[in-house]
């Protein structure tokens, strides 16, 4: 191969990286698209619902008229779609066209579920990535956003510095469920919190006080948080559960007020009963004088499994 003929194939190896696909124009979708454009990415749109398209192509992007046009104009094919089943039903009409393709699935989907989409994938010549986005479509394309990716190594490597326009990454390796996974305890972590607050405000505004009012101790709480997970992360690895700073026992005697403080105030008990369920059954399963960390080795096994707290209708009042 001559000179010329080489630096014609890098070209049109390198304006391949800089193209991208984007099925899926929801908030998120189109968000991703501007992000693209806005570094100079040529990028192809198509969404069921064809109206949605045209605030991308308002922008620059380009229209696709089928799928199977979509997945031909680029070897980057990002995913917004709603779940694993939203792609099953866009793609499947078009698996002859994901041959040499790299499917970026940002979607919302479980390890498990991941997985199959990996082999669905790979028996139509694709590769596939999981993505968890831990960002709003506002925050994309901005500082502070992350994602975490896992998937074939080298399909990631390709795309990382195109990934990286729309967020931060972290490459959680080539199982294609960890970043579903990662994002998963994400969203544990967020929505029971979240929860948590509400539940607190709701208590707060029982008594005459309102979320603003609350907010400064709210924040302070949570403020400790970190430095309450490091202390007790390398405890939890190794399966210890000392009750040198804290004890089970005394914890569920805290949530039985907060259950109490609930029930006189007249809001919902659902929430603290639930969580004095979980610390009941293990006080019943003799770790009351261990740390409340010992928790986690009851919620390794199904409440069901486990079975109710001996003595009471599943250990509530």
């Amino acid at each position: 191969m001559g000179r010329q003929e080489a630096q014609k194939v890098q070209a049109a190896q390198e304006a391949a990286v800089r193209a991208v696909t984007v099925i899926g124009l929801g908030p998120m979708g189109r968000a991703m698209a501007s992000t693209f454009l806005g570094k100079g990415y040529r990028v192809t749109v198509w969404n069921r619902t064809a109206g949605k398209a045209d605030e991308p192509a308002a922008e620059g992007a380009e229209r696709a008229a089928t799928v199977h046009d979509a997945l031909a104009a680029s070897e980057l094919v990002v995913l917004s779609l709603t779940d694993d089943h939203a792609m099953y039903a866009v793609l499947e009409p078009a698996t002859e066209a994901l041959s040499g393709r790299v499917l970026v699935n940002l979607g919302s989907h479980t390890p498990q579920s991941a997985r199959d989409a990996s082999r669905w994938a790979s028996s139509h010549g694709a590769a596939y990535l999981t993505g968890g986005v831990l960002a709003s479509p506002p925050g994309i394309g901005k500082p502070g956003a992350a994602a975490f990716y896992s998937g074939p190594k080298e399909a990631f490597a390709t795309h990382r510095e195109a990934l990286e326009v729309l967020t931060a990454t972290d490459y959680r390796g080539a199982d294609p469920g960890l970043a579903a996974l990662y994002y998963q305890a994400a969203m544990d972590l967020f929505w029971t919190t979240v929860l948590g607050w509400l539940h607190a405000l709701a208590l707060a505004d029982a008594h005459g006080v309102s979320a603003a009012e609350l907010l400064p101790s709210a924040s302070s709480v949570l403020a400790g948080m970190p430095d309450f997970l490091a202390f007790y992360t390398p405890r939890i690895d190794a399966g210890e559960h000392p009750s040198d700073i804290d004890r089970l026992a005394m914890g569920a005697a805290s949530v039985d007020h907060v259950l109490r403080t609930a029930r006189d105030a007249g809001v919902d008990t659902s929430l603290p009963k639930a969580v004095l369920d979980v610390f009941r059954r293990g006080t019943a399963a003799g770790r009351a004088d261990d740390s409340v960390t010992s928790l986690i080795e009851l919620l390794k096994v199904p409440a069901e499994v486990a079975g109710p707290v001996p003595g009471s209708k599943h250990g509530l009042r």
